[in-house]
């Protein structure tokens, strides 16, 4: 009984956090134009968000190793989240934007990872509370805010739909107050007087770490053009918006999919290290027919190997984390995986994305292609764990 009352508070959790991603991702762009941002200055206050959360989320992985306090440091971060959030709302000018924009950056970067790293804490007590459930949930629930945020803006504003947003940041901080605590818990046994920087250079020299941090990196990151382009390169080729729209949706739903029922079992069955190479071969796979055609039956059947290039290799390596990392580190781990592994990555294609769609365009998915069959030497040397 009181694993299910567990289960059911992550899945409320989970929903809350990537609701309140799903309400605010796509409109806090438009916000900072109706606050008189430029699009170049708009450009240069996420770049900066980035960076930002590329120092913050590892030093509160660490402090919440450091500290045993995942939970607390979790909380306190979606609370803040919702209150940066809001504070979008009466500023205007650069300055005053630019300053709510990196607090939020702040708040915001160690959330995903801290959630994740007591969720799978609290999956290892049995079968009945597993994370491909709780991260369905979470991926769900982006795809209905998403949706209800648009109609929001249309019938009452898009500040109507910011604050929804902040209040779900916040009704998510309640709810990790109320996650159930143990033995589990991400920073348990680890000594404070190790300091930020003793535990980061232990993490770093645990090979396997490294190993899976760099395939997340190269498979993950080669979804960079394909966030950047694609909807680009569909409209060029004659499909509508509702079509390319559907095919957005399709890989969301095919990433649910996999985390709540096909990822586990297939993941028990080859392994976490053949989950690695699965996701990398379907990756490459996707990105050759991206760079061959835009024929509506070839993208359809590429949408849907999302679920393997993203989801399968998400809990592969959340996965090898759990099993390679002492629970003393996890919370860095998952940090320094989410930044790093998935952020850093994903920064530096993007920025690539644009002069290689311009020289070459389809054709650059080729190069998506090379990024994820390179993981696939590395995915074999951890089967060799």
């Amino acid at each position: 009984m009181a694993e299910r009352a567990g289960f059911a508070r992550y899945l409320a959790l989970y929903a809350g956090l990537y609701g309140a991603y799903g309400c605010l991702s796509p409109l806090l762009p438009n916000l900072m134009a109706a606050r008189g941002l430029t699009p170049e200055a708009i450009g240069l206050v996420l770049a900066a968000a980035t960076l930002v959360r590329l120092v913050a989320a590892p030093i509160a992985g660490r402090l919440a190793d450091a500290r045993d306090a995942a939970r607390p440091i979790l909380a306190a971060s979606a609370v803040a989240a919702g209150l940066c959030a809001a504070a979008h709302l009466p500023v205007h000018g650069f300055g005053p934007v630019l300053a709510a924009g990196l607090a939020y950056a702040v708040a915001t970067a160690p959330l995903a990872p801290l959630a994740d790293a007591l969720a799978l804490g609290a999956a290892r007590g049995g079968e009945a509370f597993t994370y491909g459930r709780v991260r369905a949930a979470g991926s769900a629930a982006f795809i209905a805010a998403s949706a209800a945020a648009g109609w929001l803006v249309e019938a009452r504003g898009l500040a109507a739909a910011v604050l929804v947003g902040a209040l779900l940041f916040v009704g998510a901080g309640w709810l990790a107050q109320r996650l159930p605590t143990g033995e589990r818990e991400p920073g348990a046994g680890l000594g404070a007087e190790q300091g930020l920087g003793g535990g980061l250079g232990a993490l770093l020299h645990l090979s396997a770490f490294r190993r899976t941090l760099l395939v997340a990196a190269l498979v993950v990151g080669a979804h960079g053009l394909h966030e950047a382009f694609a909807m680009i390169l569909w409209r060029s080729s004659g499909i509508g918006a509702g079509a390319a729209g559907l095919l957005w949706a399709e890989a969301v739903a095919a990433e649910v999919l996999v985390f709540l029922g096909v990822g586990p079992p297939l993941l028990a069955r080859i392994g976490l290290a053949g989950g690695l190479a699965l996701a990398a071969g379907a990756g490459a796979l996707r990105w050759v027919i991206a760079a061959q055609t835009t024929a509506l039956p070839w993208l359809v059947g590429a949408q849907a190997l999302h679920g393997l290039s993203f989801a399968l290799l998400h809990l592969a390596c959340l996965g090898l984390i759990a099993e390679t990392v002492p629970p003393r580190l996890r919370a860095t781990a998952l940090t320094l995986y989410g930044s790093v592994g998935l952020g850093l990555a994903g920064a530096l294609v993007t920025l690539a994305s644009g002069p290689l769609y311009a020289a070459f365009g389809a054709r650059a998915f080729w190069a998506m292609a090379a990024l994820s069959l390179a993981a696939l030497p590395l995915a074999h040397t951890l089967r060799r764990r």
